[in-house]
């Protein structure tokens, strides 16, 4: 990777870093394999992450009912994280846990229990 390379790596990083509030490992990781793949993430995060006809909040509290429905519990933690870094409130996300539990069921709800304990 040349210098100029490395460097927009690392700024897309930081970038992505500074909405989330944090770095996933895996986007270091996928970062280091395939730079343009890590631009490519970049885009649909930015999409996520931004406001549009949707508020980003809401994307995002639409994105942890998902992740929650798939049961990975480490992505329920880090969309939780990007939800309560873009201002969602505990309100806004125990309606968000009443959507996964009708919608997708006990396992569902049990796949957000680390990350609920950010809200106290």
């Amino acid at each position: 990777m040349s210098e100029h390379e490395e460097l927009e790596h690392k700024e897309l990083l930081d970038s992505m870093s500074d909405k989330l509030g944090f770095t996933p490992r895996i986007l270091e990781t996928v970062g280091d394999l395939d730079p343009d793949f890590l631009k490519k993430y970049n885009r649909c995060n930015h999409k996520l992450l931004s406001d549009g006809t949707l508020p980003a909040k809401m994307k995002i509290l639409m994105a942890l009912a998902v992740v929650a429905s798939k049961q990975c519990d480490r992505c329920t933690i880090v969309q939780m994280q990007s939800a309560l870094k873009n201002g969602a409130t505990k309100e806004e996300i125990m309606e968000t846990m009443e959507v996964i539990y009708i919608t997708s069921g006990a396992p569902a709800v049990a796949s957000c229990r680390e990350a609920l304990k950010q809200l106290k």
